[in-house]
């Protein structure tokens, strides 16, 4: 029944689906509770995070996927996207704007944030932009994205973004984050591509890449996300970015095992 459902509530239109986008693989971001997709385009999945060298992280306002915990409707558009579903629920206190100036643009209290971790099996070093996962003896790597969505709050006893950055951190011999979140439910995994408001379901990115998508939001103090920009971070990221609509053309959708 929840294959019907997904195959029937996402019908193209035979005008819409001429302006798909035609021989690519499965595509993201997508609806993680929906585990229908009929694309056949197939690869290996990565290995697992720690396994592999963190090559950047960057953040999207509001969430990419749509998920359990942020399934609450932001718009359309380049800054549309997902909210987390507690974002009515927050205090006037968590609402509120601290003093101070602005380091990392794009965020405040009240906003829900998609961070990406993305990892590559290349030898290299963390730096801007996904370039980083590649090298000139490395342009083919398995590709592996941990995503965990935030909701923002003024609230310094909130989890610490700090946490979770990377800060020159090496773990057996690899590039890794501090730690990545915890405590939000089972990752979902699954086949699909790079994001960004660049791509649609008629423009497809043709990277390869394993997701690991947790279900549920964190909070996170506004305090600790200016932090991390004010110190300045080998990624270069100052500003959280656009989103890519959701994906729901069961053609561009892998299924989820």
């Amino acid at each position: 029944m929840r294959i019907i459902a997904f195959f029937t509530a996402f019908l193209i239109p035979a005008a819409a689906q001429a302006q798909m986008c035609q021989g690519f693989g499965p595509q993201t971001p997508r609806d993680i509770a929906l585990a229908a997709g009929a694309n056949s385009v197939t690869f290996p999945r990565a290995p697992e995070a720690n396994q592999m060298n963190l090559c950047d992280i960057h953040t999207h306002t509001n969430a990419e996927h749509k998920g359990p915990g942020f399934s609450v409707s932001g718009g359309t558009g380049e800054h549309g996207g997902w909210k987390c579903n507690q974002t009515d629920s927050l205090t006037e206190a968590e609402l509120s704007m601290p003093d101070g100036s602005e380091a990392f643009h794009g965020v405040k209290p009240g906003d829900t944030i998609e961070v990406h971790w993305v990892y590559t099996t290349c030898d290299v070093t963390p730096g801007p932009t996904l370039n980083s996962c590649f090298s000139d003896a490395c342009v083919n790597p398995a590709l592996r994205v941990e995503s965990q969505v935030f909701l923002v709050v003024n609230d310094e006893g909130a989890p610490d973004f700090g946490d979770f950055a990377y800060d020159g951190n090496i773990s057996n011999g690899l590039h890794q984050p501090k730690s990545l979140p915890s405590g939000t439910g089972d990752p979902v995994v699954f086949a699909g591509s790079t994001t960004g408001p660049s791509y649609t379901q008629a423009i497809c990115s043709p990277m390869q890449v394993t997701w690991s998508v947790r279900p549920e939001c964190m909070k996170v103090s506004y305090q600790s996300v200016q932090q991390w920009g004010a110190k300045g971070n080998v990624f270069g990221e100052d500003h959280s970015h656009g989103v890519r609509q959701l994906v729901t053309a069961p053609e561009l959708l892998a299924p989820i095992n």
